[in-house]
């Protein structure tokens, strides 16, 4: 088997891997790298379990080759979290029962992410829009919506005090 040598950003640092050309990046994120959060769900962009961040852009890492990442800037949800300290987001989830079996969880937290860093002040409608590409079987939508739309107050109280 001949590999691809990649060299690319994950979550701030760098990352050198090899992989086979067909590989998704979601088994290269889990199997070559050790991140585990993204979740293999469907492998066929319709659940968002294994969302992350793309030079921005949300994506299913299922859909993407790991080939295809040179150079390139990759968050997933590993990278939400400042070492101990929990990105609000997260915090939010636990504080408003937004997950259960985890599977969905961080698909959710880095979708909503995406949407908070480009929208940080969503109506519940952009919230479920954004959101509608993430399924989940276990806790409903509501907890979830609540969840981010608590982060966006908690975004503009912190924006407010630094004006």
């Amino acid at each position: 088997m001949s590999g691809v040598h990649i060299s690319t950003t994950v979550n701030g640092d760098s990352v050198e891997f090899v992989c086979h050309p067909s590989e998704s990046l979601l088994d290269v994120l889990r199997n070559r790298i050790g991140l585990i959060g993204a979740k293999e769900g469907c492998s066929t962009g319709d659940c968002g379990a294994c969302s992350i961040t793309l030079d921005g852009r949300l994506v299913c890492s299922c859909l993407v080759l790991g080939a295809e990442v040179e150079g390139r800037d990759i968050t997933t949800v590993e990278g939400m979290a400042d070492g101990e300290k929990l990105h609000p987001l997260q915090i939010n989830f636990l504080k408003h029962a937004a997950l259960q079996c985890g599977i969905c969880t961080p698909g959710f937290l880095v979708a909503a992410k995406a949407l908070l860093d480009r929208n940080p002040s969503p109506t519940e409608e952009q919230i479920r829009f954004a959101l509608a590409g993430n399924l989940c079987r276990c806790t409903g939508y509501d907890k979830i919506v609540r969840a981010v739309q608590a982060t966006a107050k908690e975004i503009a109280k912190t924006t407010k005090k630094k004006r």
